[in-house]
């Protein structure tokens, strides 16, 4: 069972972690006692091949063998393919590197059937094979033979036993007999290699009898390889790949969060009373945008619901509307490295598509160019709706004093009323401890309303309601000067609240366009420059007018914090009376005591005044919330109807990036429950999630790095908690994102002992914080036209401001958490010196400087982190960089054998555990042939021959251009 707990442990994490197999096989044990656990299926078998005296169509060549392997269905009685070898170019006495491992839905029993058939691959390059025999046994009769070993001759196609032979074997642990590096692959029967591991103990992992991964982690497709070591030795590597169920209920939750807080949106601009014409329309075209969205997302979110089964979307579908939300090709990717007499070693990897908005394209680009574009135009888009021009950051304070008021009024009053109970108990130290809580919530809400913009939103609220103008007559041009005056003095002497909050400048120029604040009438408040008058600016426009007592507001807050001192004055009061009662005093004085004064009942004394500080603190909920809804309301006036589609597709990119995180994030914790260093890591700083992208700056994909990058600056925004489970089922291990758009949370539920195992201050649900870092670098042959003769200063800004961004993690890393809790290397070099050379990287002027991923990635494992991997779909370039990336984690950290490397890179490439996506997408996909290894080897020549095409016709075109110019 603590093997079975160990194997079934491997699949979770990221980045290197080693696993305790006791220690967790006793979390298992316990588990399986409570009836978490189903009844565990039997171990898999895992196979090694070779083969024997193989004859070739040709007397005069040598067979390039691969040999393919099929179970036969008891039930059905038809053959699935299951699995195929590499291919051994020109050796009549292969030895495979790629073994043979059974999947979870044809599990090995001893009656299993397996069939092997070897072919001769002629030429990759026409991807054609030769059928050279065939064998069929059970897994029973390999069990029982001796060693564990059978030798199966081949039958060819006409029956006759002349083909040559096959060699099975179970995997077992062992060193190799001074076999020298060259046998791999040259004429040596392979029975003199002794085989490499048990699969008893380290079998595939049974995904649904795992208590932690089972919600969240299916379909694994496993993948296993035998490599030599430098000192001829022989380790075993498992390649296991799985979808991930957050691809789906992520994006499903976040559509729900959507919905309702648009829907919160439209009762809140509903609330805001009546306005007048000009304002009430605008409120209504702002409600209708938002219906629209409502409906849209409701569409969307009944769409995915019909989806059953599915765990990932497809690249062929990136561009399927209703799937604008899921990310593509969500997938982990376990790389297990056992060596003899060594610890287990595990590096894992999330790749993913580029999180970007494929249906809507990239015509006009991406979320970032268009989003700058926004911004600048927006003061235009004011002008023309005639409303009140906010900058980005006062929005933002908007939708932050939102949603810090929605949250604190229930904790104010729920702490309120447990005063009131305390105090009915008269108990003191239950007073204390609730006043405490009262007094932090209060003095928070306090704070957070203490903003001049809350104040100027009121001034123009009242400004927008339709008594303002028939109270307020039309002045005389002598009037209507002073008050010029008077506007102009008091914007320079005692600047606008509006001005002098964060982003905006009391210096800005009056040549600048401006923007005008209109009042019902239409008309415009104007001020004097040096040219003349001019329209009044935005800075400046929030109405003055004597009707209105701009004092009010600041009475209206500060009487919260009154109402909170009387409440804690009279506390004091009653803990003072009991601890005279308690003191021993004269019966004289006692009786003088009673006579003048009786205590009475706590409650009673308290109520009124709790009573008050509730009803204030409604009160200033009411108003705060009207006056920033009306500034939200000129946010959304002024950006119809481009704001709102940004929105949406902001919203869509987020979600794919969520997705992506929640599941590298769930796998780093699982791997890191039993390593008490990265637990205190993850509660006192919190993880870097570092995102490697492969995406060219030319065309279209221009655009999706654009809405990659806000995508994921835009994770920032969450934090994740962990919480106990309510049941041990596994349907309650299911991750759960709540929130609204300006922060979420996720929660990740664990079983009651793995919760219990935790320290204090997670169990208590302190928000765990991640720190995404994208690095990007392309490598195709778009990106050769792009170095050559275009632009690639959006590659180079985002490296940089990443770069800047992980440096001060690692500062504030070390500064927090000894380096002694960080995982250990076989490569001893510092983080430090990886920083600094990254650094240098950055700032270089290099060609394709995939130095940068490489660098970016080490540090990420170094620190704990959680690494991604992504391209335009997460296939071709994901995979040649996960396998590259996965032989030099073998060569620098397991002595890979440097003979070996490209071998066992072919190996990974040619039965890629990656490229078994694009079959998976294939619905009318066969059996599995060697078309892809012929593709993924030729893989830089059609590289090279598509540049230099692309090449040709774009100096042709120039030249046509040039010449059509000058005539």
């Amino acid at each position: 069972m603590v093997a079975k707990w160990g194997a079934a442990f491997e699949m979770s994490g990221l980045g290197l972690c080693f696993t305790c197999v006791e220690t967790q096989g006793r979390i298992w044990k316990c588990l399986q006692n409570r009836g978490v656990i189903l009844t565990p299926k039997l171990p898999q078998v895992e196979l090694s091949l070779a083969c024997n005296d193989l004859v070739a169509s040709g007397r005069d060549r040598k067979p390039n063998a691969l040999v393919q392997v099929a179970v036969i269905d008891p039930h059905q009685q038809h053959l699935v393919t299951q699995a195929c070898t590499e291919i051994v170019e020109a050796n009549k006495d292969p030895l495979f590197l790629t073994g043979v491992t059974f999947p979870s839905e044809y599990p090995a029993s001893p009656e299993t059937l397996v069939k092997l058939t070897v072919y001769d691959s002629k030429d990759k390059s026409q991807e054609s094979s030769n059928f050279l025999g065939s064998a069929t046994f059970s897994v029973g009769d390999l069990l029982r033979a001796k060693d564990e070993r059978l030798t199966l001759s081949l039958r060819s196609s006409d029956g006759v036993c002349a083909a040559g032979t096959v060699v099975v074997s179970r995997l077992k642990m062992g060193e190799m007999e001074e076999v020298d590096v060259d046998h791999i692959t040259t004429d040596i029967p392979p029975q003199k290699c002794p085989l490499v591991c048990d699969s008893a103990s380290h079998a595939c992992v049974d995904r649904e009898n795992y208590p932690l991964t089972g919600p969240v982690f299916k379909n694994p497709v496993c993948k296993v390889y035998r490599f030599q070591t430098m000192d001829s030795k022989w380790m075993l590597v498992r390649e296991q790949m799985e979808e991930c169920t957050l691809s789906f209920s992520i994006p499903r939750q976040l559509l729900s969060l959507y919905i309702q807080q648009d829907m919160n949106r439209v009762q809140d601009l509903r609330e805001l009373g009546e306005l007048s014409p000009h304002w009430d329309n605008l409120r209504k075209e702002v409600m209708a945008r938002y219906g629209g969205i409502i409906g849209y997302y409701q569409e969307t979110l009944a769409e995915l619901d019909k989806i059953t089964g599915r765990s990932f979307k497809p690249s062929c579908c990136k561009a399927q509307k209703s799937l604008e939300f899921i990310p593509i090709n969500l997938h982990t990717q376990r790389m297990r490295v056992t060596c003899p007499r060594k610890t287990d070693a595990f590096y894992d990897i999330v790749t993913v598509g580029a999180p970007a908005a494929h249906f809507q394209g990239f015509k006009c680009g991406g979320l970032q160019r268009l989003l700058s574009r926004y911004e600048a135009e927006k003061k235009s888009f004011s002008t023309a709706y005639q409303c009140i021009y906010y900058s980005p950051e006062h929005t933002a304070k908007a939708q932050e004093v939102l949603s810090t008021v929605s949250l604190l009024q229930p904790l104010i009053t729920s702490s309120a009323d447990q005063l009131l109970q305390a105090a009915q108990e008269r108990s003191s130290t239950g007073l204390k401890d609730v006043l405490k809580k009262l007094s932090d919530k209060t003095e928070q809400f306090v704070h957070t309303l203490k903003d001049e913009l809350v104040k100027s939103a009121l001034l123009a609220l009242h400004a927008a309601q339709p008594g303002y103008v028939s109270k307020n007559q039309k002045p005389t041009p002598a009037q209507a000067g002073q008050h010029q005056g008077h506007v102009h003095q008091c914007s320079e002497q005692n600047p606008s609240p509006v001005q002098g909050l964060p982003g905006h400048s009391p210096a800005t120029s009056v040549t600048e366009s401006t923007v005008m604040c209109n009042n019902v009438d239409g008309s415009q408040t104007t001020t004097k420059g040096e040219g003349g008058t001019l329209p009044l600016k935005h800075q400046d426009s929030i109405p003055h007018h004597k009707e209105y007592d701009e004092e009010e507001w600041d009475r209206v807050w500060a009487n919260v914090a009154k109402c909170l001192n009387c409440v804690i004055a009279m506390v004091d009061k009653l803990q003072e009376e009991d601890n005279n009662r308690q003191e021993p005093v004269p019966e004289q004085q006692l009786a003088d005591v009673i006579t003048s004064h009786n205590p009475g009942d706590w409650k009673e004394q308290l109520c009124p005044l709790v009573t008050r500080l509730k009803d204030c603190v409604m009160e200033v909920v009411g108003k705060a919330k009207r006056a920033m809804t009306f500034v939200l309301l000129q946010e959304a006036a002024c950006s119809i109807p481009q704001g709102f589609l940004l929105q949406q597709r902001r919203d869509v990119v987020f979600s794919q990036a969520l997705a992506a995180l929640a599941c590298g994030f769930v796998m780093r914790l699982y791997a890191g429950m039993e390593d008490k260093g990265f637990l205190r890591q993850l509660q006192l700083v919190g993880l870097v999630a570092q995102f490697e992208s492969l995406l060219s700056t030319y065309s279209e994909e221009i655009g999706m790095l654009e809405d990659m990058e806000v995508g994921i600056s835009d994770l920032q925004r969450v934090v994740f908690k962990i919480t106990e489970a309510k049941t041990d089922d596994l349907s309650d291990l299911q991750p759960l994102v709540c929130g609204r758009r300006d922060h979420f949370t996720v929660e990740v539920p664990l079983p009651r002992l793995v919760f219990q195992t935790l320290p204090e201050e997670i169990k208590e649900g302190k928000p765990l914080q991640v720190f995404p870092v994208l690095f990007n670098v392309g490598i195709n042959e778009q990106q050769t036209i792009a170095e050559r003769f275009g632009d690639i200063s959006l590659q180079e800004r985002i490296n940089q401001k990443n770069f800047e961004m992980l440096e001060a993690y690692y500062k504030s890393l070390s500064e927090k958490v000894p380096l002694e809790c960080l995982p250990c290397f076989q490569t001893q070099t510092d983080v430090k010196e990886l920083l600094e050379t990254l650094g240098q990287n950055v700032v270089t002027k290099k060609r394709k400087n995939v130095e940068i991923l490489w660098i970016a990635g080490s540090i990420c494992r170094r620190l704990n982190g959680i690494r991604f991997t992504s391209c335009k779909s997460a296939k071709d370039r994901t995979s040649m960089s996960v396998t590259l990336e996965q032989c030099a984690l073998l060569r620098d950290e397991h002595q890979l054998s440097k003979d070996c490397f490209i071998r066992a890179l072919d190996c990974m490439r040619s039965r890629l555990t990656q490229g078994d996506i694009g079959q998976w997408e294939d619905p009318e996909a066969g059996a599995v042939t060697e078309n892809k290894p012929a593709s993924r080897h030729f893989y830089p020549i059609a590289l090279l021959l598509v540049s230099s095409h692309l090449l040709v016709v774009w100096l042709i075109l120039s030249l046509v251009f040039l010449l059509a110019k000058y005539q």
